[in-house]
């Protein structure tokens, strides 16, 4: 398997904050605990502390909603590795539908890759995948791509529960049946597809069913997946959402302080935060919503109550609250041994503004360290690449100028001939008037350069017209365009972020996870390029 390292810089849509955090660590080092490297494993591993009686009740957890996906003798074996003292490489996503995009298992492989690199350093370290089964916006992941040659088919479940529930209470009607059936037509006959069979199926929740498949998908590797919406989990973790509730004004205004930093080194804030938020969402009559501060008291659905009185009712019913976004990473580690955490771009951001929730209910600040990141390109792909001598920097100005550019590299060869010696002639041309005029009149040799851009201007949109004139007359190019766009760089995005990742394990099979290892182990500082 080749891969190819391109730049982070190179790719569009980066932000300011995450260039920094990668390259000029030191510009951003206030906002984060560790930089994004792993010389720190053993300083970070002697200041983890996780009680005995709180990693024996997790243990038990775990073992239980494993079991109930279907895991593998691998995982369970990681789990009591857990319970005998190991600490947790964690990364997680939404529980998106037929398992999500293709970043869901790239995160998986990052967990995996730092768990054998903490192995290497004496550590005892298992991967965690944490799912996100409390989120609440069933947009977000009631949808997969697939790609059918020259398209991306979109498959998205009708099944709905109440407006704003998290999305572990909805559940799938008869509907997923045909979705299933659609989806392993696109798939081809595979044990990819009867996998997805046996995870979608009616009567079963998004958490349940993302649960099943990534525990088939990892059975050899023995990834441990956790749904935090276990009513167990909450008891374990109240001690954590009393700490919120009790300091909400302190971490409000620390998140708001955090905010005017961000800005004032010109990053953004991840997260907006207002002088009424919490970090606490309630779940009331299967709705989700958050509680705010309001008046030294609280607002919680609809009701407000006393702070004493939140207190009270997270005591009495701990299962009634959940995490935001910027209290989440704290509620993770506090379940969790957790040596570092794996994200995306925005979740790197989060952490930006978490530290400080962290530095208020937590001992230690979790490092945040940037995912494995890659485009996988398969050999047909690879050989349109290679007939139009295209690079992935070719994709990101756009569907026409791809097309254009193709087009152009399809021309008659006397035609690009042509073109190559008007651009010798005006180099000729333009280098002998020049210096003529330079003897002659030196305030002559502006009007020189500016005649000789408005022509070789002209002469760029000639041979512009001419490809795509070339592409008019050649509907090959445009289908071959068109494939390439959607396994590459489909709706104008990186393929991760849009590409279901069952159909490249699909296609590749599960030795495609250990390649994506290997991969990883590459450490490239930017976006991988694997030609499968």
């Amino acid at each position: 398997m080749r891969t190819d390292c391109l730049p982070i810089s190179a790719l569009p849509h980066n932000t300011r904050l995450y260039n920094d955090y990668l390259f000029n660590f030191d510009k951003v080092s206030k906002f984060y605990s560790r930089p994004p490297r792993l010389d720190w494993i053993a300083e970070e591993v002697s200041r983890i502390q996780y009680p005995d009686d709180r990693r024996s009740r997790v243990a038990d957890v775990l073992e239980r909603q494993n079991r109930a996906y279907g895991a593998s003798e691998k995982t369970l074996a990681n789990i009591e590795r857990l319970r005998n003292g190991a600490i947790t490489a964690v990364t997680g996503q939404q529980v998106g539908l037929f398992g999500g995009p293709l970043f869901s298992i790239l995160k998986a492989v990052s967990v995996l890759e730092l768990a054998e690199q903490a192995a290497s350093t004496g550590n005892d370290c298992i991967p965690i995948f944490w799912l996100a089964t409390e989120d609440h916006d069933l947009e977000e992941v009631n949808n997969v791509l697939l790609p059918e040659t020259t398209t991306l088919r979109k498959l998205q479940s009708t099944s709905r529960g109440r407006a704003a529930s998290p999305v572990k209470q909805v559940k799938f009607g008869d509907e997923i049946n045909g979705l299933v059936k659609r989806a392993q037509e696109l798939l081809g006959e595979s044990w990819v597809s009867d996998l997805l069979a046996e995870s979608y199926r009616p009567g079963v929740d998004y958490g349940q069913a993302f649960g099943t498949l990534f525990a088939g998908l990892f059975a050899q590797h023995g990834i441990v997946l956790l749904d935090p919406s276990d009513p167990e989990l909450h008891e374990i973790a109240k001690p954590v959402f009393l700490q919120a509730a009790q300091q909400a004004r302190d971490i409000d205004s620390a998140l708001l302080a955090r905010g005017r930093e961000l800005r004032d080194a010109e990053y953004h804030e991840q997260v907006k935060v207002t002088p009424e938020s919490t970090t606490l969402f309630v779940i009331e009559n299967g709705v989700r919503s958050p509680v705010h501060l309001a008046n030294g008291d609280f607002i919680v659905g609809a009701q407000k109550i006393s702070s004493a009185g939140l207190l009270a009712r997270i005591d009495e019913h701990p299962e009634q609250f959940s995490a935001n976004v910027l209290l989440r990473p704290v509620m993770q580690d506090y379940l969790l041994p957790t040596l570092a955490y794996f994200g995306g771009p925005a979740e790197v951001a989060y952490f930006a503004q978490i530290s400080v929730v962290y530095e208020k209910l937590a001992g230690r600040v979790t490092p945040v360290l940037p995912r494995f990141t890659a485009t996988l390109i398969e050999p047909r792909v690879q050989k349109l690449l290679s007939r139009y001598n295209l690079t992935m920097m070719d994709f990101f100005g756009g569907a026409e100028l791809l097309k254009e550019t193709l087009a152009s590299r399809e021309l008659p060869q006397e035609l690009h001939h042509t073109f190559d010696a008007a651009d010798t002639h005006l180099d000729q041309l333009f280098a002998g008037l020049k210096s003529s005029l330079q003897k002659l009149d030196p305030t002559l040799v502006d009007a020189a350069k500016l005649s000789e851009r408005k022509l070789r201007y002209h002469v760029e949109r000639l041979r512009s017209k001419a490809a795509r004139a070339e592409l008019r007359r050649n509907q090959l190019i445009e289908q071959h365009a068109n494939e390439l766009l959607t396994h590459l760089y489909p709706n104008q995005t990186l393929q991760e972020r849009e590409i279901a990742g069952i159909y490249f394990i699909a296609r590749h099979g599960t030795d495609l996870i250990d390649s994506l290892v290997e991969a990883a182990r590459a450490h490239c500082p930017g976006h991988q390029l694997i030609d499968l």
